[in-house]
Order: structure tokens, then sequence, then C-alpha cells
């Protein structure tokens, strides 16, 4: 209990450095949290264009397909809040030597290279997802229980854990490459399966492809799950199968971690 007070006091310095900072410049804060914004627009008016003129897509009608999207945006926002920023300066510490000081810290090595920086211009991406699934939810007048709400958020926390645990693996292999920029091509090609949702590609020649990235690779289910949960059926084996697939993949991309990092080499030696 002590070690989990500890690491919530280093959070919450880790978050009050890095609003200082945001702030040094608040007019790039500003118009990150613009392009946030806007982005979200683009997105919505998109998918109102598309259901203007057919009423489902991949059998979701338009208020449950409203609720997906608010429920990949929340979640994007809260990865983008927390890692990716982190992930995207590793291999900078790698090739400058700089991951020396972080491996000399006293306190879990995965905890410092993933919290380190908190990126608060992508914060009011959460509030503005849950404020779209508040929307769709009204709009489409689906049963809300507590208990299902509880669902839904595990659900999730499992989701954003599974692409954490994924945006770490590609990460720890910057140790090996030195550069992650075709790792971070791939982790956009990640985001891009987590946008649509996975019956999309249950119908079509690209079956097989989303077999694996929703059993094999479960990237799909990041965001799929919790939303279909939701919005349409609760499947209680492949929500279990979510929380497995959660704790399986955090634990691998750890050992994934400490295997690149006893593979690195300071850049002195």
């Amino acid at each position: 209990m002590a070690d989990a007070r500890r690491y919530f006091r280093l959070l919450g310095a880790f978050a009050r450095v890095s609003m200082a900072q945001e702030l040094a410049f608040r007019g790039n804060f500003l118009a990150k949290i613009t392009v946030e914004i806007l982005w979200l627009g683009l997105l919505l008016v998109f998918y109102r264009t598309i259901f203007a003129q057919t009423s489902v897509v991949a059998t979701w009608s338009q208020w449950e397909y409203l609720f997906f999207v608010g429920c990949y945006f929340m979640i994007e926002g809260l990865i983008e809040t927390f890692f990716l920023a982190n992930a995207m300066s590793f291999s900078d510490l790698v090739r400058t030597g700089g991951l020396d000081f972080y491996l000399l810290q006293p306190i879990d090595e995965q905890f410092l290279i993933s919290f380190k920086s908190i990126d608060w211009s992508t914060v009011p991406n959460v509030f503005l997802g849950l404020g779209v699934m508040t929307l769709a939810t009204l709009q489409g007048g689906w049963p809300v229980t507590p208990g299902l709400l509880a669902v839904v958020a595990v659900l999730c926390l499992c989701g954003v854990g599974l692409a954490y645990g994924f945006l770490l693996m590609l990460t720890s292999s910057s140790v090996w490459l030195l550069r992650n920029q075709s790792l971070m091509e791939m982790w956009w090609l990640f985001t891009s399966l987590m946008r649509y949702p996975r019956e999309i590609f249950s119908r079509s020649w690209a079956a097989p492809l989303g077999f694996v990235f929703t059993f094999l690779v479960p990237i799909m289910l990041v965001v799929s799950v919790p939303a279909a949960t939701m919005v349409k059926l609760f499947d209680p084996l492949l929500c279990a199968y979510a929380v497995v697939a959660t704790a399986a993949v955090l634990c691998l991309a750890r050992r994934v971690l400490h295997f690149a990092l006893r593979s690195y080499r300071s850049a002195s030696s």
C-alpha cells in the first residue's frame, strides 16, 4: 500500500511538471486542443454523411456507431495523454544515453518510461468522447444500469491496457532498432484498426484479417468490445476473452521491455 501511494504521488508530480511545461507555451497548448476538437468534428461529419446514405453499416446503426466513435475517442485520448508522448521519445533516450538516468532511479523502470510526461492537450478528448457516448445513449434509448456501466468501464480499461501493451512492445524494440519511426507507423496502423468495428471484417474477403486482429493480435477488441457491450449485445465469452487477452498482453509487454533493457548498452559504452 505504501508503494502504491508513492507511485500515485509520483504520477501527480509528473502531471504538475507536465502542466507547467504546457503552460509555458500557451499558444501551442491551445492550438493542440483546437486540432483535437476539429478532428472529432471531422469524424462526426464523415460518419453523419455516411448514415445519410444508409441506415446500417456492418450491423451498426447510426446511434450505435456514434457511441462507438465516442468510445474510440475517449480510449485514444487516454492513450495519448499518458503513453504516446513517452513512447515517441523513448528512441531518443536510447540514442543519447538518457535512458541511463531512468534506469538509475529507485523506482520501477516501466512506470518511469510510461508516465514521465503527461500530454494535457489530449485530456479534453476523454471528456469529448464521453460526451459523444452520452449523446448517443440518450438518442439510442438503450437501457442503462449501474451493473452494465461497471462492466463497460472495466472493458474500456481493458481496451486501454491492450493498446498500452502493444505500444510498449513497439517502443521496447527501439533498443535494437534505435529509431522508432517505422514502429510508430505500425502504431498508426493499429489505431486505424481500432477505429472500426470488427464486424466490418467479418463478412468479406478480409475475414481472415479480422480473425487475426481480433483473436491473435487482439487490437480490434480495444473499442469494439466495450462499445458493443453497451449498445448491442453482451457477449460474456468475448468479454472474458478481452480480459484474459489484456492480462496476457500486459505480461508479455513487460517481459519484452525487460528483455530489451537487458540488451541496452549505455551511449558511453
